[in-house]
Formats: C-alpha cells, structure tokens, sequence
C-alpha cells in the first residue's frame, strides 16, 4: 500500500481548491458526489479558498448584473455550498496569504480553478490612449468588484466596442442602457450613479468576420432589444455572406436563430421610427481595427480607424484596402481574456493557461506534478459557456481520483491546522457563515431601498457592498 492510501485509510483524503467560482464550485461537488466516496471507498475532506471575501468568482464579478440566468446559477451554486461539507475561506490571496509550500503541508492535492480576470492584449496604435480601456476592466467596475476604483470616466458622447462575443454585447448594453432600468439588479449605488450620469448616446460594435461568424449567444442578442429608449441600428453593406456562412446556417440553429434575428432588425429599420430613442446600438461586421486616434496630440481617444474586410468563403475574411474612420471619444476591447501566472506553478504565456494534461499540472519538463490538478478557464483558457465548466471539472476530478492512491500524503491534514496558520498569520479570512451574513445584509439593503421614498415603486432584491473592508467586517461580525 503507497504512503497516501496508509495515511488516508484512517481518515478523510485532504483536497484545496483554489478559487470558489463556478469552476472551483464544481469540481468541489463533483468529488463529494463520485462513485469512490459515495461507495464508502475513501472520505473526502475539502477547503475552498478564494481570494475575495465573498464567493461565486465569475458569477458575481464577471457577468452583467441584468443577465436572467445568473439568479439560478447562483442559486444552484449556494444549494452546493450551504450542504455543510465543503468549508468555504474566503479573503485569502495564493501566493500571499499561502504558498504552494504550506498548501502541500496541508492538504494531500491542490486544485487550481483561478478563472482568467485579464483582458487579452491588442496591439495597434493608439491602445494605450486615454480612454482606451479593457472591458474586463469595465466589468469589474460595474459589478462591484472590491479592488477596482469606485469611479469610472463616463465623459464620451460616442463609444466603440471591439469585439462579437458576449463580453462585447454586456459592455454594450451597460453602457447604452439607462441607468434607471439596472435598479431591479443588484447593482452597487456607485455604479448607477456612475451610468445614470452619462451623456453617451451612441455605441458601435465591431466584429471582423461577417453576421454568421458572431461569438454571441441569441440570449444576449435579444437582449440588445429589451432596453428601452434604445435603437438597434445595423447596416446593409455588413449583412455578407459566402459559402461557409451559408453552410453555417443551414447546420446550425444557432446561428441561423441569430442571423434571421439581425435580418429582420435590418429590414424594421428601428432607427427610423416615429419618436427617435435618445440613444443608439449600432452593430457593424467586417471591420478590423487598425488605429486609435487622438485629437491633435491631445492623448486622448478622438476617434478609430478600422479596414473593411471581405468573406474568403471559408468564413475567414481579407482586407480590401477601404478604410473607414468613426469620430469616437471611448474605445472598449472586448476580444477575450487572459489567465494570469501563479506562483510556484508553470505558466502558459500565449495562451494564459498553466500547462496540463486533462487537468494534471505539469512542470517545465512536461511531467505531472504530483498532487497539483486544475480546472476551468486557467485550465483551457476563457472560452465557451459557463456550464462547460462541470465537463472540465469531471475531467480534472477522474484524474484526481486515479491518482488518489499515489498522492504526496499532507504532513498535517488536521482541518483545524490550516486555520491556526491563518489565523497565526494575521489574515481575515471569511467563512460560508460569513457569506451569508453579507449576503442577507445585502438583502436588506435592497429592501430598505425599495421602502424609501425615491424607491417610486421600484423592487431591488439587494444592492451589492464593494468595499472590501465592509465586506470583511460585515461577513466577520
């Protein structure tokens, strides 16, 4: 019998995972519910760690606060954790607070499900402007996120937003909604007084390839239209499509759903109604960014060149040498994200993602390291839904417990340990009993709001606390 299957055999495998976002919350309830635990095989002990206060990673911090479906993720995430058998810590910073070294002390394996916060680069002139920003900077800001300036510079009248997948239509529509409709979210007071005083009127979305090669989903597209006092405005000369667009629309309902939805747009002509809306959404296709300009050296965003492109009939697209300038005052790159290094561990550079096999962490030789797994996006990097996050998570957990019998055994799995040394070591690390202390003071924010007197009939389920400090304060009462 190996070292780990000894030390195990008398009590309960010791497992951290690294980040509570759905990611880390799947792999968590993947294990508990596998085969080999519930047959009585081995028992499973699990600590989840994330970095803020609160937990849910990308469903609280990465995901526009007017999405339907984030209530039931939520929920779905909350009955997982509100079990009782997996401990959540929050406020506790990898490489920080703890290091590899003290989670191989503690724990026979470490998953890593760290998510990928960063924006992708973009490397044409005029980037670094003022007035140039990453949209998951944007993101963070909206959604409250506990490390990022309370303001935003909301100054620009006209605003591009580069990118078609879904980061590029939330940022879109957080920026072209009226503020007044994102009151029934759980939308901090900073932010909606941020968006409420806006003078933007309109915003343009540029994707390179044609209408059927969007990243969208046809949820996010109809939302586009449920924002009220909104044009949705497009144009003829983008709507082009060539043998692999037409073959993509034909197998694929999604995509079909998509382009008949942006057809029938085009021909209502919404920009053309009887009482004009105070502001636009253009969507343009075929359009690759060249340049962003200022105004005479003045260093800030005055406008953006793009070169108009042409299908290849692959659904791949050339350039034609026709360039087109947009007077903007604002430029958002929403063309993806980009995981960030850890310490101690190997680090994918160009693709953002810690080398692995099936989610077996490998050194710099390509071996797996033994005992250190991950899941999710710093897993395969930041594509697709985030329900393809539990095929990940199954994936990563069958190699975990594969290997279950020839684990490094931790050199002090007592759960108490691991709360000494936070504990020795100064850290205010928040607990499930401390998430939903915050998340009903939340709550009552919320419901004292909609009993003011400027509520005007308006319900808020909670309004969400930024600072970290209250957070820590509120979830450490």
């Amino acid at each position: 019998m190996s070292n780990t299957a000894e030390s195990t055999a008398k009590r309960p495998l010791r497992v951290a995972i690294v980040g509570a976002g759905p990611a880390g919350v799947y792999a968590a309830d993947i294990l508990t519910k596998s085969n080999e635990v519930k047959d009585g095989d081995f028992e499973v002990s699990i600590d989840l760690f994330e970095a803020y206060p609160a937990p849910y990673g990308l469903i609280r911090y990465g995901v526009a606060p007017d999405h339907p479906r984030i209530k039931g993720i939520v929920n779905a995430l909350h009955k997982v954790l509100d079990r009782g058998d997996i401990r959540f810590l929050g406020n506790v910073t990898y490489g920080r607070d703890l290091t590899l070294h003290d989670f191989r002390a503690f724990y026979d394996a470490v998953i890593f499900s760290t998510g990928a916060i960063k924006d992708a680069d973009m490397d044409i002139p005029g980037i670094d402007l003022a007035g140039s920003f990453g949209a998951a900077d944007f993101v963070s800001w909206y959604d409250g996120h506990p490390d990022v300036p309370r303001n935003w510079p909301l100054d620009a009248k006209e605003i591009a937003v580069i990118g078609n997948g879904n980061v590029a239509l939330d940022v879109a529509r957080m920026l072209v909604k009226h503020a007044d409709e994102l009151l029934v979210t759980e939308i901090p007071d900073n932010v909606y007084q941020g968006l409420k005083n806006s003078p933007v009127t309109d915003v343009h979305v540029f994707g390179r390839r044609g209408p059927a090669q969007v990243k969208f989903t046809p949820l996010e597209l109809r939302e586009l239209s449920h924002a009220r006092d909104v044009d949705i405005v497009l144009y003829p000369e983008d709507f082009e499509f060539d043998e692999a667009s037409d073959d993509a629309i034909r197998s694929n309902n999604q995509t079909k759903t998509m382009v008949n939805t942006m057809t029938n747009w085009l021909v209502e002509e919404h920009a053309e109604a009887e009482q004009p809306s105070s502001r636009r959404l253009h969507l343009h296709f075929l359009h690759s960014p060249v340049e962003i300009y200022d105004d005479g050296g003045s260093g800030k965003v005055a406008g953006i060149k793009f070169e108009r492109m042409q299908l290849d009939g692959t659904g791949n697209v050339k350039g034609t040498g026709e360039f087109i300038d947009y007077p903007v005052q604002a430029v958002y790159r929403a063309i993806g994200y980009h995981g960030s290094a850890l310490d101690e561990l190997e680090y994918d550079a160009k693709r953002g993602v810690i080398p692995n096999e099936g989610g077996r962490v490998l050194d710099a030789d390509g071996n797996p390291v033994p005992g250190i797994y991950t899941t999710g996006w710093i897993k395969r990097g930041p594509v697709g839904l985030i329900g393809h996050t539990k095929g990940d998570a199954l994936e990563t957990i069958g190699f975990l417990l594969e290997d279950r019998f020839t684990l490094p055994p931790a050199q002090n799995p007592d759960p108490q340990a691991i709360i000494d040394l936070l504990e020795e070591r100064g850290i205010e690390y928040t607990t499930w009993e401390g998430w939903n202390r915050l998340n009903a003071h939340e709550a009552a924010l919320g419901a004292s709001w909609t009993e003011s007197a400027a509520s005007d009939g308006v319900v808020r389920e909670r309004i969400k606390v930024v600072p970290r400090e209250e957070m820590i304060k509120i979830s450490r009462a």
